[in-house]
Formats: C-alpha cells, sequence, structure tokens
C-alpha cells in the first residue's frame, strides 16, 4: 500500500538518538552510527521523531510500505531494549551529549536492572541513563554529574537504586551534584528490595 511513511537521511543524521527515543512505537534504531527505520510495520508515519531531530535529517515521504501493525509493534516492544544511547556508565559518560538536552535522566545502580524484571519498560523507557556503583567503582560521582547536571539542560532526574547501605553513596553524589549545579531541577528516588521489589516512590 501507499501510505505515508518517514525518511531518514543518513547524510544529516549524527546518531544522536533523539529520534529513539521519541519514537513511541520503537520503530527507530541506530545502527553503525545512523538512525534507521526497523521495519515499514512498525512506524505508524505520524512522525513524532520529526521535531527531535536536530539536524533536519528526517521528513515525510509517501512510497510503498506495509501498514501498521500494532501487534507486531507491542510484540516487538515486549522483548526490545529501550537503551537510546551509550556509553551508560558514569567514568565513561561525555559531559556534552546530545541525548542529555531536555532530557529525563535514569541514575541506575548497577544491580536495580537485574533485581528489576521490568527494568528497560518501566524506567528506562524514553530516558537517557547513567549506570554505577559508588563501591565498585570506590569513585565519588557528585563530580562528574555535577558538571553534566549543570552544563545541560536536564528535565528532570530519577534515581533507582537498591536498599543496601552502599547504594547511599549513589543518592548523596546524585543529590550533591543537583545542589551543586545550582539548578532546581525535579528529581525523585525509587528504592528496590534484594527481591526486586519497589520499597518506596
Amino acid at each position: 500500500m501507499i501510505r505515508q511513511m518517514i525518511k531518514i537521511d543518513r547524510d544529516k543524521c549524527n546518531g544522536c538518538g533523539l529520534c529513539v527515543t521519541a519514537c513511541h512505537e520503537s520503530a527507530i534504531e541506530i545502527k553503525d552510527g545512523k538512525a534507521r527505520v526497523i521495519q515499514d510495520d512498525y512506524c505508524d508515519g505520524l512522525g513524532n521523531c520529526l521535531p527531535v531531530c536536530p539536524t533536519g535529517a528526517i521528513s515525510f515521504e509517501e512510497r510503498e510500505a506495509a501498514a501498521f501493525d500494532e501487534e507486531a509493534v507491542k510484540r516487538h516492544k515486549e522483548g526490545k531494549s529501550a537503551l537510546s544511547q551509550w556509553p551508560v556508565q558514569i567514568k565513561l559518560l561525555p559531559v556534552h551529549a546530545p541525548y542529555y538536552e531536555d532530557a529525563d535522566l535514569l541514575v541506575a545502580a548497577d544491580c536495580t536492572a537485574y533485581a528489576y524484571g521490568n527494568f528497560h519498560q518501566d524506567f528506562l523507557r524514553g530516558k537517557t541513563v547513567l549506570v554505577g556503583c559508588p563501591k565498585l567503582d570506590a569513585v565519588d560521582y557528585s563530580e562528574k554529574l555535577t558538571a553534566i547536571f549543570s552544563e545541560n539542560r536536564i528535565r528532570s532526574i530519577t534515581l533507582v537504586r537498591m536498599w543496601v547501605p552502599c547504594c547511599g553513596g549513589m543518592q548523596s553524589a546524585v543529590e550533591r551534584a543537583i545542589q551543586n549545579s545550582g539548578k532546581e531541577i525535579p528529581y525523585k528516588v525509587i528504592t528496590l528490595s534484594a527481591e526486586g521489589e519497589m520499597m518506596s516512590l
């Protein structure tokens, strides 16, 4: 059938991944440093990805394409990673990157993705993720986080931590960084038990 689809100009695409986050159908992925539509039937053709593209690489086109299949999208999303950027470890993350701008940040302790089965679907989808463990890294993350919070336009911060005391270091680092940034950024903490149950919201 002939229908409206998005078209991604690979020459203009800078691989920032903002379109991946904006696509509610998870129809776009980053491959070889460039965005691409995974399958035509995953794309609804409405173009939620267009306004977030900083380089104007995305446009509409009318072309032959499989019909949008909502059930296929549902099956695809159930087994798909919601990760939209790389790297994720706080030690490796740059201070400046396109995926920070107007971003909802998820700061997560290393163990949380293993303790909570639906981590990607419930916590990660639509967020830029920063992962670390102050006990294993033996560092104070607050300096790096302060720079990221200060020098980018951050919309919100969610911290997901385990109930164990060592995760208190992660929470302290995030809270110091918010304070040191001089910004009022909406912030919430989610604490998980060892069994993967949410203890607080």
